[in-house]
């Protein structure tokens, strides 16, 4: 088993980064901008005014972490973009679908919301870890 390769992992990461951040955007900008307000309204919270660029770091990390279980699971599965699908998946368990069923649940957003919020995540999740896997080689 070879050693993961750290530069690639980032290097990898940052471009899913990339692809979760213009989907984040266009989603929340965009498609549920007023679902949005309206959620955070009924919470009676205003966004942060460094809410933006620390959800933007948020993508980037996503993207790295997704590529490091890409790369930590690509002996044992291979370097395929069935791979990155697979560990996709995990991640979007552990970062989109758990939290978001966790927040509805506690009833601080919408379910609808969610779902949606859910959906999309599971496509941007496979499409980076696809595109952020292209870049990934061994060391």
């Amino acid at each position: 088993m070879s050693k993961i390769n750290w530069g690639r992992v980032i290097l990898g990461g940052l471009v899913a980064g990339v692809v979760i951040n213009l989907v984040e955007y266009v989603l929340n900008v965009y498609v549920m901008a007023s679902q949005n307000d309206a959620a955070m309204k009924a919470l009676g919270i205003k966004l942060p005014a460094n809410a933006i660029p620390l959800f933007v770091l948020n993508g980037f990390l996503l993207g790295i972490a997704a590529i490091w279980l890409y790369a930590a699971a690509r002996p044992r599965y291979g370097a395929s973009a069935k791979t990155a699908v697979l560990t996709a998946l995990g991640v979007w368990v552990i970062g989109y679908a758990l939290p978001n069923f966790g927040m509805g649940v506690q009833g601080l957003f919408p379910v609808r919301l969610l779902a949606v919020a859910s959906a999309v995540g599971l496509a941007e999740i496979i499409v980076a870890s696809i595109a952020g896997a292209a870049i990934y080689k061994e060391a």
